[in-house]
Formats: C-alpha cells, structure tokens, sequence
C-alpha cells in the first residue's frame, strides 16, 4: 500500500519568495497576500491588495474578491488565521491587475506547481519524492529525511482518526497537538518554537533526530489507543491525546536521566534567518 503523504511544508517558492499554499478540494490554493508581494514587492501587500481590489471594482467593475476563499493558513506568529486564497484560475484573473514584469514567468510557475499537483494525485509517491528532494537540496541529512518522512505519514494517520471519531475543527487540531506535546516533551508546540528561536518556520523541521522520534511515539501512541478505545468527539480525544503523549513523556524522561541532557533543546538543522539573528 503506497504510503500518502503531503507537502511536508505548505510552502511554495518564486524567486526566493514564499507563497504560502494549501489544500482545497484537491487543488492548490495560494495566499492572494504572498502572491502580491512577490509580484510587486511591496511593504504592505495587504493595503496593496485591498487598494487593487478597490481600483478593480471602479474601473472594470469585477470583484476580485469573488475569485477567493478564506482558508487558514500559518502566519508569522504561528497560528492560523483565515486568510484569502486563490486557486489557479483564480491567481491568474488576479495578477492580470498587477502591472508587474513577474506576471508572466509566474504564470508559468502556477502552471507548473498545479501540474504537479495533477500528478502527485494520479500517482501519490510523486509527493513524497519531490518531498524528499526538498529536504535534500536544503541539506538535511538522509537518516533524518526517512524519520521525518515517517513522522508525516504518522501524523496523517493520527488526523485521519480524530476525523473519524469527531474532531473536525482546526482549533480542535490545534489543541490535541498541544495536549500530545505537553505531555511528551513538557512544552507546547508554540514554546518548543521559541526554544528554537522560530517564528513561522514548520517546528518540525527544526527538530533533532529524538525530538523527531519522541514526537513520532506521542501522535502513534494515541493512533492506537483511539483505534482501539473510539473515542467521542473533542473531550474524550483530548483525553486520549494526553495518555498518548505521556507515553512519549515517559520515555523521554527516562532517557533524559540516563544521559543527563535534555531532548528538547535550542538547536536546528537549518540555520537561522538574518531577521532572525538581528532579532538576537
């Protein structure tokens, strides 16, 4: 059975800018924001946006607006808010407002990632070899590629079974994470971050080998005790996520006492940002 995984960072990048994406229906949907930015370079392509919207109605009469959706998506803060998306057709429409000398090799850009994604449907192994590319060419070593690989499917199994058994809220998500990683690590997702010194950079593809492992035992922990004990809806996941997670928790203060260092530590694979380290 070909193992499903997705797109490990819901990022996509045009000429070193990220555009931030995600999943709708069975296509990609892009963050209209990020999408201005790149093409413009503006300081503000929220005021940009909401002045071409404006500018769009006045003089051609069309919404633009009705060409998105509000999805979540991760902000800098590392929350999810709502936030306009576009799909293909949608981001095409759009950058035909924008006098900008990007639009048409970023035409060919969108063409190429929804073509993409018309293949990773037809044959899903193609995500996870793009994925695994990913990691390569950011230089991630091959032992912590196949950890974090199997942390991904792990993790959609887990988010499969909540579904099946009454979460359905993305807050809802959210919280189970944080239950599973209070109990296994002490600290919540959000802590775990500023440990590491992030800001809207994925967690997990900062982590260590054990951070990785030990995170991996929390969320397939309490796989199987909802496979096994089918609990209902958000307040008895919360439960099972807990126990889950003090699995994890358990193992970790155990080795944490063998070796006399913590699991849980400032460090990354990759390097900080310069943002970041003017921050410092």
């Amino acid at each position: 059975m070909t193992t499903k995984v997705i797109d490990p960072t819901r990022i996509a990048i045009f000429q070193k800018k990220e555009i931030r994406k995600t999943i709708h229906k069975n296509e990609w949907w892009f963050s209209v924001v990020d999408v201005v930015e790149a093409l413009t370079d503006s300081t503000k392509p929220r005021v940009y946006w909401n002045a071409m919207k404006t500018r769009v109605k006045a003089n051609d009469g069309i919404e633009l607006s009705t060409n998105c959706r509000q999805l979540k998506l991760e902000s800098g803060d590392g929350k999810k808010y709502e936030t306009d998306c576009a799909n293909t057709e949608g981001i095409f429409r759009i950058i035909q407002s924008i006098p900008s000398p990007k639009a048409e090799p970023f035409k060919r850009w969108l063409a190429k990632v929804g073509y993409e994604r018309i293949q990773e449907i037809e044959d899903p192994e193609l995500a996870q070899k793009r994925a695994r590319a990913i990691y390569k060419a950011k230089g991630y070593p091959d032992g912590w590629i196949e950890k974090r690989m199997r942390s991904i499917a792990i993790r959609e199994d887990l988010t499969e079974q909540w579904d099946l058994h009454g979460v359905k809220l993305q807050k809802e998500y959210a919280i189970l994470t944080a239950e599973i990683s209070q109990a296994a690590f002490g600290v919540t997702p959000s802590q775990h971050k500023k440990i590491k010194g992030l800001e809207r950079q994925n967690l997990r593809d900062h982590m260590s080998d054990l951070e990785l492992l030990f995170s991996m035992l929390g969320e397939a922990s309490t796989t199987e005790i909802t496979k096994t004990e089918h609990p209902k809806g958000f307040i008895e996941n919360k439960k099972v996520s807990r126990r889950g997670g003090g699995i994890a928790g358990d193992a970790r203060k155990n080795l944490e006492k063998e070796t006399g260092r913590n699991i849980v530590t400032p460090k990354n694979f990759l390097p900080k940002s310069d943002t970041q380290r003017k921050l410092k």
